[in-house]
């Protein structure tokens, strides 16, 4: 699947720790080639229609959409990032 970064994703990237961006790194390329991969632990989230969330670590999550073939990046950041829009 293609990845495409929204503007607040990558602001959020941008604010991690050198060694969180490249566990985050390692994580998305694992997310585009397989969904399923266990160490994403990705599941829906159900306070928000539509979207997903996907383990980096156990302290920080990313949350995404799909369309189609591409997976919308919308957030990452710890695991409150969940409630923030």
């Amino acid at each position: 699947m293609k990845l495409r970064a929204t503007e607040r994703f990558i602001k959020d990237y941008g604010r991690l720790p050198a060694e969180l961006r490249r566990q985050a790194k390692r994580k998305l390329r694992l997310l585009a080639a397989d969904l399923s991969h266990p160490s994403l632990r990705v599941k829906r989230v159900r306070s928000r229609k539509g979207v997903y969330e996907g383990s980096i670590n156990m302290d920080y999550r990313l949350l995404f959409r799909i369309e189609g073939n591409c997976l919308i990046l919308e957030r990452i950041g710890r695991h409150d990032v969940l409630d923030k829009r």
